[in-house]
């Protein structure tokens, strides 16, 4: 069975996708980039958005009855590869022990001149 995910403490989808969709006991989010719920987007630092992307990923993650604790997977995209180590700092602070599958790659651009967007497998908790 397929349900969609929404919640008002992400931002909403800017094209014809949903925040995320589960499936049985899996999870898979849409790339969240650094808007904040308004939709407006977070135009400081590269630690400043992918903090942002983590606020949204969890929001969705919790709305499906998830969490960062129960990622399987995640794929990191950035405009810049060289924003790596301070996107992966950032990153290894959320997840802390948990060390999910990733794959992590360069982009030539993301939606709305994003510097990071990050999209999650997880398994929805019974």
């Amino acid at each position: 069975m397929m349900k969609l995910v929404q919640t008002n403490l992400a931002p909403a989808a800017i094209g014809p996708y949903s925040q995320g969709v589960a499936v049985n006991n899996l999870f898979y989010s849409s790339g969240q980039i650094p808007l904040t719920p308004e939709g407006v987007l977070i135009e400081g630092s590269i630690e400043e958005q992918t903090h942002q992307v983590f606020r949204n990923l969890k929001a969705v993650l919790e709305e499906a009855g998830a969490s960062l604790s129960t990622v399987v997977k995640s794929t990191v995209f950035l405009s810049d590869l060289q924003n790596f180590d301070q996107v992966n700092t950032i990153y290894g602070e959320y997840f802390g022990e948990h060390r999910p599958a990733r794959s992590c790659v360069e982009v030539s651009k993301l939606p709305k001149g994003a510097g990071v967007e990050i999209e999650v497998i997880a398994l929805i908790k019974s």
